[in-house]
């Protein structure tokens, strides 16, 4: 199973619309593992990040007035992501893992730039 991030806006009754995610963009936020082992680690834990620990224990919703901080977090992530991957307990090489969470960020930094030029938020779920 597979994290998702998405885009999302409220209509006038205040519920939730996700949007689709554009051609040539992707939603997938990492693995259903990844909770504990990459965005819960204590090594993301460490680098002072709030937002991503939240998906250790449940979904993460963004709401649009924090998608700024949110952006400078991802932006955190993206500048140490060898040491996050370095410290991942997994099988698979340095260099594989760090592609796959840069892949990963990538996505999640390119919804949250959606949702802010929309004044919308982010779901990773």
């Amino acid at each position: 199973m597979s994290l998702s991030v998405d885009v999302f806006t409220a209509d006038e009754n205040g519920e939730s619309r996700f949007l689709d995610a554009p051609e040539g963009s992707s939603d997938l936020a990492g693995f259903e593992s990844w909770r504990t082992t990459v965005w819960g680690s204590e090594t993301v834990r460490s680098l002072g990040a709030r937002f991503f620990p939240q998906l250790a224990g449940d979904d993460l919703r963004v709401p649009p007035e924090d998608v700024p901080e949110f952006i400078e977090e991802v932006l955190l992530l993206q500048g140490n992501v060898e040491s996050i991957a370095a410290r991942m307990d997994s099988s698979k090489p340095v260099a594989q893992r760090v592609g796959e969470i840069a892949g990963r960020l990538n996505n999640i930094l390119d919804a949250a730039h959606r949702a802010s030029r929309i004044r919308g938020g982010v779901q990773i779920w």
